[in-house]
């Protein structure tokens, strides 16, 4: 059954109190603009990972209780999920791509960060480079997928940034150095449910200035091969995310820069970049 496309997004009310555990709630919304009135204003739902704890709503409050509406100055946007796993996969663009038998790598789940946060380049990074991709989110448990029961383990999909210390990656064969810092992977501003994905635009935009994009078609592994490949050994949890690859013209990134990786269908996924710790 075809779903008609909407959005979800995990999200944290401007005026929450400081806590230990932040609150965080999630909404929806089924405007096909995404500019329009109707698309700035959401509505509180249940969690669509009832299984993760990591993506329980926080207990309801006057304005926030399930069906109630809040509209975008109310809210700031959070990475769309809380994963236990972070995937992504390598020299997965074109035929060079398809040619190697499929692999993944592993980035810490605490690289997540969220539209609008911080990349920080520590004092000892070398060349970083952002990489704008399309990436799924995994919606059930699920283990030993075929080509055909694929699409049942996917809820949506969003924008994920996979910043890579190149130089890092040199001399880190298992490159966890190279992916894994904090604020490695940006995530968001939300998931889109329904998406058509076999051919979107997929680019950056560097300090305001488009760089050559590509698309989707252009990855090697596509989305369904890709979670055979991950279920066949080991199990996926409701939340994890899966980077699915970059084809398109990237930039080194510096302290003072804005990366804006983009995805169509999905939108834009904005980061500043400032010096570390």
């Amino acid at each position: 059954m075809t779903v008609v496309p909407y959005r979800l997004a995990r999200v944290r009310p401007l005026d929450a109190p400081p806590s230990p555990l932040p609150e965080q709630f999630f909404v929806r919304n089924d405007a096909t603009d995404f500019t329009s009135a109707e698309g700035t204003v959401w509505r509180v739902v249940d969690t669509p990972f009832p299984s993760s704890p990591a993506n329980q709503n926080s207990p309801a409050r006057p304005g926030w209780t399930v069906g109630a509406t809040v509209a975008e100055d109310r809210f700031t946007f959070l990475a769309p999920c809380a994963p236990v796993n972070v995937f992504g996969m390598a020299h997965n663009t074109g035929a060079p791509g398809r040619a190697l038998p499929p692999q993944a790598f592993h980035k810490a789940a605490s690289s997540v960060i969220g539209p609008g946060e911080r990349i920080q380049l520590s004092p000892g990074a070398g060349h970083v480079d952002p990489e704008a991709e399309l990436t799924v989110v995994v919606g059930k448990v699920a283990r030993n997928l075929t080509l055909g029961t694929a699409r049942e383990a996917v809820l949506g999909f969003t924008i994920g940034n996979d910043v890579s210390d190149r130089d890092a990656q040199k001399s880190d064969d298992l490159w966890i150095s190279a992916k894994s810092p904090d604020t490695f992977t940006p995530l968001g501003p939300w998931i889109v449910v329904g998406l058509a994905d076999d051919d979107v635009a997929i680019g950056i935009v560097h300090n305001g200035v488009e760089l050559a994009a590509a698309s989707s078609r252009d990855l090697g592994w596509g989305v369904d091969e890709i979670l055979v490949y991950l279920s066949s050994f080991m199990t996926l949890q409701p939340g994890d995310v899966i980077l699915t690859g970059f084809p398109a013209e990237c930039r080194q990134i510096s302290p003072g820069d804005v990366v804006v990786c983009r995805v169509g269908g999905i939108g834009e996924l904005r980061n500043p970049v400032t010096a570390g710790a």
